[in-house]
């Protein structure tokens, strides 16, 4: 039986039904290429304080006429956004920017953990060599598994709920203004995480300064599930080999030779 499309329209229209069309699906993450993958350090770390583990990602958003990209840093012991940059282009810059935005405004001690998916915009030299220069350890997901990167997800997920999909924008810069808006001034703030027992971000890093700083240190990276055997980040080499490990446990910074 044919139906006329005029039909349909009217049948929905009667029965208060709305067609809604799936949104276009962009790719932000080119994982082609011959650029060094780092081992995943991320997933063996247990987070004692801030500025252990920092997570990057980058999400699209659409405008009325093209195509943005977002790229963000955030700490992944508060989920605090340290570093983000709205960009037309999926360029280096999107991602480096965030990246010295994050290291000016906390000022990490050497041995940061820095985890990424596998794009080329982590994996390029220029954004390797920023991590180096600062003493920052690079980590990387496994291939086509984003629980590796969850709450940069989460984020992106709470940002286009809360905000994006809320409002329409007149072009870039007012995208721009409301998203510095949503960052600075609630959701770094203000917004409450369950995870963090009902705190914002910025409320929980408050109370887990009050520990000392050898306790903020202290994370540790267990590289086998039933050894009891466990390595500073601070002491990890380049690619995707497994470094040997100490003997004993150790902090952050402290010498396993």
């Amino acid at each position: 039986m044919l139906v006329n499309h005029k039909r349909v329209a009217r049948m929905m229209r009667e029965d208060n039904l709305l067609a809604v069309q799936p949104k276009r699906f962009m790719t932000t993450t080119d994982s082609n290429h011959k650029l060094e993958i780092y081992l995943n350090l991320a997933r063996r770390m247990k987070l004692t304080g801030i500025d252990q583990l920092w997570v990057a990602d980058i999400t699209y958003i659409r405008l009325q006429s093209e195509f943005v990209y977002l790229a963000v840093i955030l700490d992944a012991f508060s989920r605090k956004v340290v570093g983000w940059k709205l960009d037309r282009t999926l360029a280096s810059r999107l991602a480096t920017e965030p990246l010295e935005e994050a290291i000016a405004a906390r000022k990490p001690l050497p041995g940061v953990v820095h985890h990424s998916d596998r794009g080329i915009q982590y994996a390029s030299g220029d954004y390797v060599e920023i991590l180096k220069k600062h003493g920052i350890v690079p980590s990387m997901s496994r291939p086509a598994n984003p629980y590796d990167n969850a709450s940069c997800e989460s984020f992106f997920k709470t940002l286009k709920r809360e905000e994006i999909y809320a409002n329409e924008y007149e072009n870039l810069d007012d995208l721009r203004n409301h998203i510095e808006e949503f960052i600075e001034r609630y959701y770094n703030p203000k917004r409450l995480h369950s995870a963090l027992g009902y705190r914002s971000p910025e409320e929980f890093e408050q109370q887990a300064g009050q520990t000392s700083e050898a306790e903020s240190l202290s994370a540790t990276v267990a590289f086998f599930p039933e050894s009891t055997e466990k390595l500073t980040t601070g002491m990890l080499g380049e690619g995707t080999q497994t470094p040997s490990l100490p003997q004993t446990p150790t902090r952050l910074g402290e010498s396993t030779r």
